[in-house]
Order: structure tokens, then sequence, then C-alpha cells
């Protein structure tokens, strides 16, 4: 399922997974719908990445993306297994313009004016800024948005559940993405029910902003 950057962005908070096991998928797509918020990052830094998608996926209710994609073989590989979006790092040209030219949603990482430049020179008006909490966090964010008044950032990296809203208060950032309500600890254990748990906490919190 492809989505555009508002349906990734509606939530406001976009998980980032990681599946040290396919098994573990279902559960934990479970989980997040169960939880309110049926969207997933599962990044790509296991091998139980591409099937982690493709199950999440089959299961129709939830928009899933690849994250940590490195590179233009990791984008067809993720599309592959049905991800709707595609998520980096960095900022790489080749993965940015596959994606463009296959009309995916791309949400390349940036952190410096440099990036954000480049960001824009291809079109795009939407980015992930990262690492967010080793880069100055909001208020980096603020003194971005003053040259790039057209980008919206979405900062994931050190976002926690105390520092989400912060984010959040900022017109220029649609949605933070995170890990702190799919710990990967209690994601391994297939200890669903603590992350529905934490997963509901996060989307009450983000309604309270």
């Amino acid at each position: 399922m492809r989505a555009d950057l508002s349906t990734i962005t509606a939530h406001r908070i976009i998980p980032v997974v990681v599946l040290n096991s396919a098994d573990r998928a279902d559960g934990l797509a479970q989980a997040l719908v169960e939880g309110g918020l049926p969207v997933a990052e599962v990044t790509f830094r296991t091998d139980a990445a591409a099937e982690s998608i493709a199950i999440m996926v089959r299961r129709g209710d939830v928009l899933v993306g690849a994250g940590t994609v490195l590179d233009v073989e990791q984008v067809h590989r993720a599309l592959d297994a049905g991800a709707g979006f595609i998520v980096s790092p960095g900022y790489n040209q080749a993965v940015v313009d596959e994606c463009l030219g296959l009309g995916v949603p791309v949400l390349p990482g940036t952190a410096t004016p440099s990036d954000v430049t480049a960001a824009v020179n291809s079109g795009l008006d939407t980015v992930k800024f990262f690492p967010a909490g080793a880069f100055g966090g909001a208020r980096t964010i603020k003194a971005l948005s003053g040259p790039f008044p057209q980008v919206r950032f979405i900062p994931t990296g050190g976002v926690s559940a105390e520092t989400a809203g912060e984010y959040l208060a900022l017109d220029c950032v649609p949605a933070v993405g995170g890990s702190w309500m799919v710990p990967a600890g209690l994601v391994d254990a297939g200890e669903f029910d603590q992350v529905t748990r934490l997963v509901s906490e996060s989307v009450d919190a983000v309604k309270a902003c």
C-alpha cells in the first residue's frame, strides 16, 4: 500500500521498528492497530526486515514503510516486499531520484543546511531530521525553518515520550519518528500487550499536545 505524506504523518508519530525475527511482525502490527497507531517504519537493519514488511503489508490495516534504506538496491527490495514509503538516515541523491522516479514517497535524512538545500533542489518539501537529539533538537529545526520556510521536518533519533511534544509544537513538524513505544526488547519477547499499552499512551499524549 502506497501513501502520500499526509497519510504517513496523519497520526503525528511514526513508530521506528526493529524486527529481528519475522515471526514477531504480525504481533507487532496487531499491537500498533490496537493501540491506535497503524503505521510503522521497519528498519532495514536486520535480515528479517523485508519478510517482516511483507507480513505486515498483507494484513491490509497498517501503513508500512522501510527505514535505514542506504542504496537503490534496498529501495527495490523494500518495494518488492510492499513498502509504501522509503526513509533513509542520510541524504542519498540516488535513493531520492529512484523513489521520485517511481512515484514513491521518500523521507531522506538531513542534518545540515546543505542537506536541506539538496532536498529542496530535488523538489522535496518534507524531510527526516536525523539524529535529532544529537543535532540540537527542536532548536536546530527552528533555525533551519528560517531559511527553509517551505520545508517540513520529521525529527527522528533521540526523540522520546518526554521530548515529542516539544517537536510537535513546531508548525514545521508534522510528525516525529521514534521507537519508545515499540522497544526492541518487548518486541523480541513477544510482549505485545505491553507494546499496545505504550502505543496507546503515546497516541493519547500526542492528542493532548
